[in-house]
């Protein structure tokens, strides 16, 4: 996948200590990706970049919305996404991204790009569910809905209830209740 150009730092010239980064995350980041889970999207990620002498730590801060389509009613609305992650980079003999805390980049580079957490960071932090809140409070109105209501099993009723049964079941009924 290429790398998209304005998601790389070049930390080499950098001073040490906290450098403050702003990206703002639209729908043209996740066609990079080939993502469509989202309809649209308008996301803030604040950045904390710390500059120390062996290593980087960064906190990435998301926040904002995304459009995307009700799992029970398929009604399109905005979600609201709030989500961190904390990474440390490091040197070492060779890349290394295995742990999702660490990253360990070779001993000569000078630039690290973090398209990839960021997408990581949005997309994970969409509940796996997706519920209307109208669905939630009982304010949509949908056919979707009304269909689901119409074929959904109904409740007892205190009729048949009383009805006879067979008197072998409640022998073994009685067997529960003797314990």
């Amino acid at each position: 996948m290429k790398q998209l150009k304005e998601y790389t730092i070049p930390f080499v010239g950098l001073k040490q200590g906290l450098h403050q980064l702003e990206y703002q995350i639209g729908n043209t980041f996740f066609e990079h990706f080939e993502y469509d889970e989202f309809n649209a999207s308008t996301i803030k990620i604040d950045l904390e970049f710390t500059k120390k002498t062996t290593m980087f730590e960064l906190r990435f801060m998301a926040k904002g919305s995304v459009n995307v389509n009700c799992d029970v009613t398929n009604e399109p609305f905005d979600l609201p996404i709030e989500n961190e992650l904390f990474l440390v980079i490091k040197f070492g003999s060779e890349y290394n991204d295995e742990n999702e805390e660490l990253l360990i980049i070779p001993h000569g580079e000078y630039e690290v790009n973090i398209q990839q957490y960021i997408y990581e960071l949005i997309v994970l932090g969409v509940p796996s569910k997706r519920v209307h809140p109208g669905v939630e409070d009982g304010t949509l109105k949908s056919e979707i809905l009304e269909k689901l209501e119409e074929l959904s099993p109904k409740e007892r009723t205190l009729e048949n209830d009383n009805e006879e049964t067979d008197p072998r079941w409640d022998k073994l009924k009685n067997l529960l209740n003797d314990k």
